[in-house]
Protein backbone atom coordinates (compact mmCIF):
# COMPACT_ATOMS: atom_id res chain seq x y z
CA UNK A 1 0.00 0.00 0.00
CA UNK A 2 2.81 2.41 0.89
CA UNK A 3 4.51 2.15 -2.54
CA UNK A 4 1.20 2.99 -4.24
CA UNK A 5 0.67 6.02 -1.99
CA UNK A 6 4.25 7.15 -2.58
CA UNK A 7 3.84 6.92 -6.36
CA UNK A 8 0.53 8.78 -6.16
CA UNK A 9 2.16 11.54 -4.11
CA UNK A 10 5.01 11.85 -6.63
CA UNK A 11 2.50 12.00 -9.47
CA UNK A 12 0.53 14.76 -7.75
CA UNK A 13 3.73 16.74 -7.14
CA UNK A 14 4.70 16.48 -10.80
CA UNK A 15 1.24 17.55 -11.95
CA UNK A 16 1.28 20.42 -9.46
CA UNK A 17 4.67 21.59 -10.71
CA UNK A 18 3.45 21.49 -14.33
CA UNK A 19 0.29 23.42 -13.39
CA UNK A 20 2.36 26.03 -11.55
CA UNK A 21 4.70 26.52 -14.52
CA UNK A 22 1.78 26.86 -16.94
CA UNK A 23 -0.01 29.29 -14.62
CA UNK A 24 3.07 31.50 -14.27
CA UNK A 25 3.60 31.38 -18.02
CA UNK A 26 0.03 32.46 -18.69
CA UNK A 27 0.25 35.31 -16.15
CA UNK A 28 3.51 36.63 -17.60
CA UNK A 29 2.17 36.44 -21.15
CA UNK A 30 -0.98 38.34 -20.16
CA UNK A 31 1.15 41.06 -18.55
CA UNK A 32 2.94 41.46 -21.87
CA UNK A 33 -0.32 41.46 -23.77
CA UNK A 34 0.46 38.04 -25.27
CA UNK A 35 -2.05 35.76 -23.61
CA UNK A 36 -2.23 32.27 -25.07
CA UNK A 37 -4.52 32.31 -28.07
CA UNK A 38 -5.03 30.25 -31.22
CA UNK A 39 -7.32 32.73 -32.99
CA UNK A 40 -4.51 33.59 -35.41
CA UNK A 41 -4.73 30.09 -36.93
CA UNK A 42 -7.66 31.29 -39.04
CA UNK A 43 -5.79 34.25 -40.53
CA UNK A 44 -4.22 34.11 -44.01
CA UNK A 45 -0.66 32.83 -43.82
CA UNK A 46 0.53 34.99 -46.75
CA UNK A 47 3.81 33.12 -47.22
CA UNK A 48 4.59 30.77 -50.12
CA UNK A 49 5.57 27.13 -49.83
CA UNK A 50 8.20 25.70 -52.14
CA UNK A 51 6.46 22.33 -52.33
CA UNK A 52 3.30 20.76 -51.06
CA UNK A 53 1.64 17.38 -51.48
CA UNK A 54 -1.67 19.17 -50.77
CA UNK A 55 -2.82 22.28 -52.67
CA UNK A 56 -1.86 25.52 -50.98
CA UNK A 57 -2.20 29.27 -51.71
CA UNK A 58 -0.79 32.23 -49.81
CA UNK A 59 -4.37 33.27 -48.99
CA UNK A 60 -4.91 30.02 -47.07
CA UNK A 61 -4.92 30.05 -43.28
CA UNK A 62 -2.05 29.28 -40.93
CA UNK A 63 -3.98 26.19 -39.85
CA UNK A 64 -4.03 24.85 -43.41
CA UNK A 65 -0.33 25.70 -43.82
CA UNK A 66 0.37 23.54 -40.75
CA UNK A 67 -1.65 20.69 -42.26
CA UNK A 68 0.28 20.97 -45.53
CA UNK A 69 3.59 21.03 -43.65
CA UNK A 70 2.68 18.04 -41.51
CA UNK A 71 1.64 16.03 -44.57
CA UNK A 72 4.95 16.98 -46.23
CA UNK A 73 6.80 15.71 -43.16
CA UNK A 74 4.68 12.58 -43.08
CA UNK A 75 5.46 11.92 -46.73
CA UNK A 76 9.21 11.99 -46.07
CA UNK A 77 8.92 9.90 -42.89
CA UNK A 78 6.76 7.14 -44.41
CA UNK A 79 8.85 6.76 -47.58
CA UNK A 80 12.05 7.06 -45.54
CA UNK A 81 10.96 4.28 -43.17
CA UNK A 82 10.35 1.91 -46.07
CA UNK A 83 13.58 2.71 -47.95
CA UNK A 84 15.83 2.77 -44.87
CA UNK A 85 14.40 -0.58 -43.74
CA UNK A 86 15.15 -2.15 -47.12
CA UNK A 87 18.64 -0.67 -47.17
CA UNK A 88 19.34 -1.62 -43.55
CA UNK A 89 18.16 -5.21 -43.94
CA UNK A 90 20.24 -5.65 -47.10
CA UNK A 91 23.35 -4.14 -45.51
CA UNK A 92 22.88 -6.08 -42.27
CA UNK A 93 22.43 -9.36 -44.12
CA UNK A 94 25.39 -8.58 -46.42
CA UNK A 95 27.68 -8.40 -43.39
CA UNK A 96 27.20 -12.19 -43.08
CA UNK A 97 27.78 -12.89 -46.76
CA UNK A 98 30.38 -15.40 -47.85
CA UNK A 99 31.45 -12.89 -50.51
CA UNK A 100 34.41 -10.98 -49.03
CA UNK A 101 33.91 -7.86 -51.17
CA UNK A 102 30.19 -7.61 -50.43
CA UNK A 103 30.85 -8.08 -46.71
CA UNK A 104 33.50 -5.35 -46.66
CA UNK A 105 31.34 -2.93 -48.63
CA UNK A 106 28.52 -3.38 -46.11
CA UNK A 107 30.88 -2.83 -43.18
CA UNK A 108 32.41 0.30 -44.76
CA UNK A 109 28.97 1.75 -45.51
CA UNK A 110 27.80 1.25 -41.93
CA UNK A 111 31.00 2.63 -40.42
CA UNK A 112 31.04 5.75 -42.61
CA UNK A 113 27.32 6.57 -42.56
CA UNK A 114 26.96 6.16 -38.78
CA UNK A 115 29.86 8.47 -38.00
CA UNK A 116 28.67 11.40 -40.11
CA UNK A 117 26.05 13.66 -38.44
CA UNK A 118 22.64 13.60 -40.13
CA UNK A 119 22.82 17.32 -40.97
CA UNK A 120 26.02 16.75 -42.96
CA UNK A 121 24.33 13.88 -44.77
CA UNK A 122 21.56 16.22 -45.92
CA UNK A 123 23.94 19.01 -46.90
CA UNK A 124 26.12 16.60 -48.88
CA UNK A 125 23.23 15.15 -50.85
CA UNK A 126 21.67 18.56 -51.47
CA UNK A 127 24.67 20.75 -52.32
CA UNK A 128 27.09 18.16 -53.74
CA UNK A 129 24.82 15.65 -55.48
CA UNK A 130 21.38 17.06 -56.32
CA UNK A 131 22.36 20.69 -56.87
CA UNK A 132 25.88 20.50 -58.31
CA UNK A 133 26.01 17.38 -60.47
CA UNK A 134 24.76 18.05 -64.01
CA UNK A 135 21.53 16.40 -65.10
CA UNK A 136 20.40 15.35 -61.63
CA UNK A 137 17.70 18.01 -61.35
CA UNK A 138 16.35 17.01 -64.76
CA UNK A 139 16.11 13.37 -63.68
CA UNK A 140 14.26 14.40 -60.51
CA UNK A 141 11.79 16.45 -62.57
CA UNK A 142 11.30 13.50 -64.92
CA UNK A 143 10.63 11.21 -61.98
CA UNK A 144 8.10 13.68 -60.59
CA UNK A 145 6.31 13.83 -63.95
CA UNK A 146 6.31 10.04 -64.29
CA UNK A 147 4.94 9.46 -60.78
CA UNK A 148 2.69 12.55 -61.00
CA UNK A 149 3.83 13.57 -57.53
CA UNK A 150 5.26 16.88 -56.25
CA UNK A 151 8.84 15.61 -55.97
CA UNK A 152 11.60 18.23 -55.79
CA UNK A 153 15.36 18.28 -55.40
CA UNK A 154 14.88 19.35 -51.76
CA UNK A 155 12.58 16.41 -51.09
CA UNK A 156 14.98 13.94 -52.71
CA UNK A 157 18.02 15.28 -50.83
CA UNK A 158 16.16 15.01 -47.53
CA UNK A 159 14.83 11.54 -48.33
CA UNK A 160 18.15 10.10 -49.52
CA UNK A 161 20.08 11.66 -46.64
CA UNK A 162 17.73 10.29 -43.99
CA UNK A 163 17.57 6.90 -45.72
CA UNK A 164 21.35 6.48 -45.94
CA UNK A 165 21.88 7.66 -42.35
CA UNK A 166 19.09 5.64 -40.74
CA UNK A 167 19.76 2.60 -42.93
CA UNK A 168 23.24 2.28 -41.40
CA UNK A 169 21.80 2.10 -37.89
CA UNK A 170 19.12 -0.35 -38.98
CA UNK A 171 21.88 -2.49 -40.52
CA UNK A 172 23.52 -2.71 -37.10
CA UNK A 173 20.19 -3.62 -35.51
CA UNK A 174 19.70 -6.37 -38.09
CA UNK A 175 23.25 -7.61 -37.64
CA UNK A 176 22.75 -7.85 -33.88
CA UNK A 177 19.47 -9.71 -34.36
CA UNK A 178 21.09 -12.20 -36.73
CA UNK A 179 23.95 -12.71 -34.27
CA UNK A 180 21.40 -13.63 -31.60
CA UNK A 181 20.31 -16.70 -33.59
CA UNK A 182 22.30 -19.79 -32.48
CA UNK A 183 24.88 -21.03 -34.96
CA UNK A 184 23.23 -24.42 -34.84
CA UNK A 185 20.34 -22.99 -36.88
CA UNK A 186 22.76 -22.09 -39.69
CA UNK A 187 24.30 -25.54 -39.60
CA UNK A 188 20.91 -27.26 -39.57
CA UNK A 189 19.82 -25.24 -42.61
CA UNK A 190 23.00 -26.10 -44.48
CA UNK A 191 22.51 -29.77 -43.68
CA UNK A 192 19.12 -29.54 -45.40
CA UNK A 193 20.80 -28.22 -48.54
CA UNK A 194 19.72 -24.58 -48.22
CA UNK A 195 22.09 -22.02 -49.68
CA UNK A 196 23.21 -18.90 -47.81
CA UNK A 197 20.48 -16.62 -49.11
CA UNK A 198 17.63 -19.03 -48.40
CA UNK A 199 19.06 -19.79 -44.97
CA UNK A 200 18.96 -16.11 -44.06
CA UNK A 201 15.51 -15.53 -45.53
CA UNK A 202 13.73 -18.68 -44.37
CA UNK A 203 15.48 -19.70 -41.15
CA UNK A 204 17.57 -16.95 -39.57
CA UNK A 205 15.68 -13.69 -40.17
CA UNK A 206 12.30 -15.01 -38.92
CA UNK A 207 13.96 -16.02 -35.64
CA UNK A 208 15.95 -12.78 -35.44
CA UNK A 209 12.81 -10.61 -35.63
CA UNK A 210 12.33 -10.82 -31.86
CA UNK A 211 15.66 -9.08 -31.31
CA UNK A 212 15.34 -6.75 -34.31
CA UNK A 213 11.93 -5.16 -33.78
CA UNK A 214 12.64 -3.24 -30.52
CA UNK A 215 15.72 -1.67 -32.10
CA UNK A 216 13.79 -0.83 -35.26
CA UNK A 217 11.25 1.06 -33.18
CA UNK A 218 13.95 3.39 -31.85
CA UNK A 219 15.45 3.98 -35.30
CA UNK A 220 12.06 4.74 -36.85
CA UNK A 221 11.38 7.36 -34.17
CA UNK A 222 14.85 8.84 -34.71
CA UNK A 223 14.15 9.15 -38.44
CA UNK A 224 10.90 10.99 -37.71
CA UNK A 225 12.69 13.41 -35.38
CA UNK A 226 15.62 13.92 -37.78
CA UNK A 227 13.16 14.91 -40.51
CA UNK A 228 12.96 18.33 -38.83
CA UNK A 229 16.41 19.01 -40.35
CA UNK A 230 14.53 19.58 -43.62
CA UNK A 231 14.84 23.31 -43.03
CA UNK A 232 18.56 23.01 -43.88
CA UNK A 233 17.78 22.04 -47.48
CA UNK A 234 14.75 24.29 -47.96
CA UNK A 235 12.06 21.62 -47.82
CA UNK A 236 8.68 22.89 -46.60
CA UNK A 237 8.08 20.57 -43.67
CA UNK A 238 6.10 21.34 -40.53
CA UNK A 239 9.16 22.67 -38.66
CA UNK A 240 10.04 25.23 -41.35
CA UNK A 241 6.41 26.38 -41.47
CA UNK A 242 6.29 26.75 -37.68
CA UNK A 243 9.53 28.73 -37.83
CA UNK A 244 8.07 31.11 -40.43
CA UNK A 245 4.79 31.39 -38.53
CA UNK A 246 6.20 32.51 -35.21
CA UNK A 247 8.48 34.96 -37.03
CA UNK A 248 5.41 36.57 -38.57
CA UNK A 249 2.97 36.33 -35.67
CA UNK A 250 5.19 36.30 -32.59
CA UNK A 251 3.18 33.32 -31.34
CA UNK A 252 6.19 31.13 -30.69
CA UNK A 253 4.69 29.23 -27.74
CA UNK A 254 1.46 28.29 -29.49
CA UNK A 255 3.29 27.40 -32.71
CA UNK A 256 5.75 25.16 -30.92
CA UNK A 257 2.97 23.52 -28.90
CA UNK A 258 1.35 22.53 -32.20
CA UNK A 259 4.71 21.26 -33.48
CA UNK A 260 5.37 19.24 -30.33
CA UNK A 261 1.89 17.71 -30.32
CA UNK A 262 2.21 16.80 -33.99
CA UNK A 263 5.47 14.93 -33.50
CA UNK A 264 4.25 13.38 -30.27
CA UNK A 265 1.27 11.90 -32.12
CA UNK A 266 3.52 10.72 -34.96
CA UNK A 267 6.01 9.06 -32.60
CA UNK A 268 3.21 7.42 -30.62
CA UNK A 269 1.72 6.01 -33.82
CA UNK A 270 5.11 4.58 -34.82
CA UNK A 271 5.66 3.09 -31.36
CA UNK A 272 2.13 1.70 -31.20
CA UNK A 273 2.44 0.07 -34.62
CA UNK A 274 5.80 -1.47 -33.82
CA UNK A 275 4.57 -2.74 -30.44
CA UNK A 276 1.61 -4.43 -32.13
CA UNK A 277 3.94 -6.01 -34.68
CA UNK A 278 6.25 -7.16 -31.89
CA UNK A 279 3.34 -8.80 -30.04
CA UNK A 280 2.30 -10.64 -33.22
CA UNK A 281 5.84 -11.94 -33.71
CA UNK A 282 6.08 -13.05 -30.07
CA UNK A 283 2.75 -14.91 -30.25
CA UNK A 284 3.76 -16.70 -33.43
CA UNK A 285 7.13 -17.57 -31.92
Amino acid sequence: MLPILFQAAIGLLVLGAIALVLSNLQVNLIRRGLGLSFDWLGRPARFPLAQGFLPYKTADSYAWAFVVGFVNSLQVVVVGLVLSTILGVLAGAASFSGNWLLRQLANVYVAVARNIPPLLHLLFWYFVVFTTLPGVRGHVNALAAWLRLPISVEFMALLVGLTVYTGAYIAEVVRGGINSVPRGQWEAARSLGLNEGRTLRLVVLPQALRAILPGLNSQYINLAKNSTLAIAVGYSDIFSIVNTTFTQTGRSIEAFVILLLGFLVLDLLISGGMNLLNQVVLRRG
